[in-house]
């Protein structure tokens, strides 16, 4: 009997996946072993049993995907083919197939004749075993014959089989793989003899002391490098590198000044923690000087620019210290009669010449008393603008005097004024005025003062009352009495030293033939003609000094107030003023405190534009963290891992860019407002200040006043052609132009406005703001009408046009307005009457109770029921 081989054809397919190829081997040679067995029980009709497991073999093979499909689908398939073979040969077994006899191999199935596979093809005495042939038995592992049949070869069991994929046959090909390394048996332990183990523990203790060699040689070589650091870091600290610091510059450009790399700029701003450390970083003169310190340098700054002039220590020496007049600020609402209490006080008349009957800057004079005493009054404005002259009033002053008028109480420039003396913490003195009206009741006044916490000593506090009349003069003796002797317990003193005057600016101006002229108070030492003395980011050398009644005068001592009359540049009201020893000095001085000015101004710039690259930055970062969670979330999506389908990148963005916008919201409207722009000039400097300030106050989220430039003196063509240039206009507070200036004005179209009185001025500017603004637009119903019935009129030829008939039920309908038509409730169209007729009469109108016929133009889709409305659109001018 000839011994079947495993069909070639078929074995390809098994193995065509190139997955566990050894594991297909075996199995090919399993079936052949059946095969044989097959052979030798059934006869002459085992080649067609086994032409038939073929067949089924072939068929499962490419249901399964042997070959064509993944691995794992090919593994889990493998029980099916066991399953299969162990079922034919059962079938076999049971039911041989009868057919006739033939010679040769069949074709494309390679499979043997009759004549080799049985002798004579008789059929067997004995059916096959119920054998599991998907593994050999043990009886067949030998090839011997058993009465006198042939029975399976001789199997090799030292090469492995892999009985665990029948045991596991539900195990995926991974599992399987952790679970059997490549269906290997492991490899045999080696046992490690007593010379083995010697010679291993030997080579690893001469390892570990190689090792501790090595790393003893690496501990001496860092000892070496630290002391040659330390030595080299003492020696650049005993020469320190001088460098020269700018007063402005970036991270790169800084790396270059010092001289070192970038990075090791980077890394010394991260220790010192400085947070943003991007190569475009603005850097300020005293953050690069402590970065170069930081690198053992020496930062060099100019040491000009250091000097400056400040007041000097008070005396300990008290034998040098003099009796002052006292400095009284006159504070109150507007119409309290303050400046009418204090022309009584000098016998003047200042009052009646102001403009509006309102002060609106700030007056100092002095007052000598009967008994040879002498005060100093410094009148400050009551109007609401003047807010910062009060403040300024109230600093430089020993004594307040709180005027309130008996017949208005306590207002709310009052209360300010409360507010600037408890938050300067100087006493008050309470003067009620205008009690010499009939009906007042100064009664309801103190008990008013009392709720600002203004308690008066007839009711125990520590704050004295005078009632007193400024027209009539009550009670005047004894307010100077109350102002005298509060300040002898206050015990006003101050040194006299000549040369080392120090005191504040009151007021500024230019006057015509005089220049630029201050109004002085001095506070300490004695101020001389001939003078250097510097306030603000202006110096003077005194030429002439005037009091309060125009005479000249040639020193003025501590609690003096005086014109000085010399001055380089106009200065600020508040300003400190000092002394120099010479003009050199001064202009040093000056020179510095202008170049600090710009220098921080510079570094706010320098704030906003970091600031705005950090925003720049940080919209960068979230973009592209919102790109990579979207890619990320839109992977798992796509995998199946998440249900939930993430937001479109593009979405993402914009959410990102609307935050940002609402963060740089204000920035924005800033933007978007319009500007009434505008060139002040005033007659003295506090007053400017005042119209800036109240100017700046009339905004709202759609118009400002923008101020160009303001200054004190009289309109300039300079300030007109400025105003051109913005295309904005001029505004004089107590000054004029001159004819020629307003000619060239008109013809350049510059508007040119002066005032004389506050609240005129900010009238009128508000009218204007309001005129910029656009009208708001509603919407007002002058009549309606129900439309009862559509019926269609020939109109050209045969054409015809829907008409509503309708009947007004309010007000008019107007053939020259607006029309809408509503239904229930919803305005379906609105637009132009086409035509108003009553009968075949064309009408302009339609009043209440009148039944007309009505076409629209360009609409037609009217119905029974629908509402007719004349609407009219009015404008109302918007309101500051």
């Amino acid at each position: 009997m000839k011994t079947l081989s495993f069909n070639s054809k078929y074995m390809f397919i098994l193995m065509n996946t190139e997955f566990e190829v050894r594991q297909y081997i075996r199995t090919a040679e399993t079936f052949v072993a059946n095969i044989n067995t097959l052979t030798a029980i059934a006869g002459r009709n085992a080649w067609l049993v086994t032409r038939k497991v073929l067949q089924v073999l072939t068929e499962s093979c490419r249901k399964i995907g042997y070959g064509r499909a993944s691995r794992e689908r090919c593994w889990m398939g493998r029980p099916m083919f066991f399953q299969t073979t162990s079922r034919l040969l059962k079938e076999a077994r049971t039911k041989p197939v009868k057919t006739s006899t033939g010679g040769g191999e069949r074709a494309g199935l390679g499979m043997p004749t009759n004549a080799t596979l049985g002798a004579g093809g008789k059929k067997p005495s004995k059916g096959l075993s119920k054998t599991n042939w998907s593994r050999p038995s043990a009886q067949e592992t030998t090839n011997s014959t058993v009465d006198g049949k042939r029975v399976a070869p001789q199997r090799n069991w030292n090469r492995p089989v892999d009985f665990h994929s029948e045991k596991h046959a539900g195990e995926t090909y991974k599992t399987h793989e952790r679970h059997v390394n490549k269906f290997s048996k492991p490899p045999p332990k080696k046992t490690e003899t007593q010379a083995l183990k010697r010679d291993r523990k030997k080579r690893e203790e001469e390892l570990a002391s190689m090792e501790k060699e090595v790393e003893k040689e690496r501990q001496q070589i860092a000892i070496r490098k630290a002391k040659q650091k330390a030595k080299e870091k003492e020696e650049q600290s005993n020469q320190m590198k001088d460098v020269y610091i700018p007063e402005i510059v970036n991270v790169a450009n800084l790396s270059r000044v010092l001289g070192v790399r970038i990075e090791q700029l980077v890394r010394t701003m991260e220790e010192l923690e400085m947070g943003n450390t991007s190569h475009d970083r603005m850097l300020s003169a005293d953050e690069s000087s402590l970065i170069a310190m930081q690198l053992d340098m020496n930062p060099i700054v100019d040491s000009r620019q250091s000097l400056d002039l400040f007041p000097r220590s008070a005396s300990l020496d008290h034998s040098l210290l003099l009796d002052r007049p006292p400095i009284v600020t006159i504070m109150g609402h507007v119409d309290h009669g303050k400046t009418t209490l204090l022309d009584t006080l000098r016998k003047a008349s200042v009052a009646a010449g102001e403009a509006g009957g309102i002060t609106q800057h700030i007056g100092a004079f002095s007052v000598k008393l009967p008994s040879n005493k002498t005060i100093t009054f410094l009148d400050t404005p009551g109007h609401a603008a003047f807010s910062a002259m009060r403040q300024r009033g109230a600093q430089v002053t020993d004594i307040v005097v709180l005027v309130v008028a008996a017949d208005d109480g306590v207002m709310p420039q009052t209360q300010e004024a409360i507010q600037h003396a408890h938050a300067a913490n100087v006493p008050l003195v309470v003067a009620i005025n205008k009690c010499d009206k009939p009906g007042v009741d100064t009664t309801r006044v103190k008990q008013e003062l009392a709720r600002y916490n203004v308690h008066l000593e007839e009711i125990g506090g520590d704050v004295p009352c005078v009632e007193v009349s400024g027209l009539t003069g009550k009670n005047l003796d004894q307010l100077e009495e109350t102002i005298v002797t509060l300040s002898e317990i206050l015990e006003l003193k101050a040194d006299r030293k000549p040369g080392a005057a120090e005191g504040v600016v009151i007021e500024s101006q230019i006057e015509k033939g005089r220049g630029n002229v201050a109004t002085i108070l001095v506070l300490r030492g004695i101020l001389k003609a001939g003078s250097v003395v510097v306030a603000g980011q202006t110096w003077c050398k005194v030429k002439s000094m005037t009091d309060y009644q125009g005479k000249p005068v040639k020193e003025a001592t501590p609690g003096m107030p005086v014109k000085v009359i010399g001055w380089k540049d106009v200065p600020g009201a508040g300003d400190e003023m000092l002394t120099a020893t010479d003009e050199n000095l001064a202009k040093t001085v000056v020179d510095n405190r202008v170049a600090r000015h710009q220098r921080e101004q510079q570094l706010r710039d320098l704030q906003i534009i970091n600031d705005k690259r950090r925003q720049q930055r940080e919209q960068l970062e979230q973009e592209r963290m919102a790109e990579k969670a979207y890619k990320k979330e839109m992977y798992m999506y796509q995998k199946g891992l998440s249900e939930v389908l993430p937001d479109s990148l593009g979405k993402r963005l914009s959410a990102i860019q609307a935050n940002l916008k609402d963060e740089n919201n204000d920035d924005d409207v800033q933007k978007d407002r319009l500007e009434l722009r505008a060139v002040v000039k005033g007659d003295v400097s506090g007053t400017v200040e005042a119209v800036v300030d109240c100017l700046a106050g009339l905004q709202n989220k759609q118009i400002r006043v923008k101020v160009i430039h303001s200054g004190v003196g009289n309109i300039s063509e300079g300030d007109v052609q400025l105003a051109a240039a913005c295309e904005g206009q001029v505004i004089g507070f107590n000054v004029k132009a001159e004819k020629r200036i307003q000619a060239e004005a008109g013809k350049i179209g510059v508007p040119v406005k002066s005032y004389s009185i506050i609240y005129k001025l900010l009238e009128e500017v508000k009218d204007q703001l309001s005129d910029m603004l656009p009208p708001i637009l509603s919407t007002q119903v002058t009549g309606e009408a129900a439309l009862l019935q559509v019926f269609d009129i020939n109109t050209k030829g045969r054409e015809t046009k829907p008409v509503a008939g309708c009947r007004v039920t309010n007000g008019t309908i107007h053939k020259n307005s607006r029309v809408r038509v509503v239904r229930n409730k919803e305005t379906i169209w609105e637009g132009e009457l086409d035509a108003l007729r009553q009968v075949k009469k064309d009408i302009q109108e339609a009043k209440k109770g009148l039944e007309c016929g009505m076409s629209f133009d360009g609409f037609n889709d009217f119905k029974p029921g629908d509402i007719i409305q004349s609407v009219q659109t009015i404008e109302t001018k918007q309101k500051l």
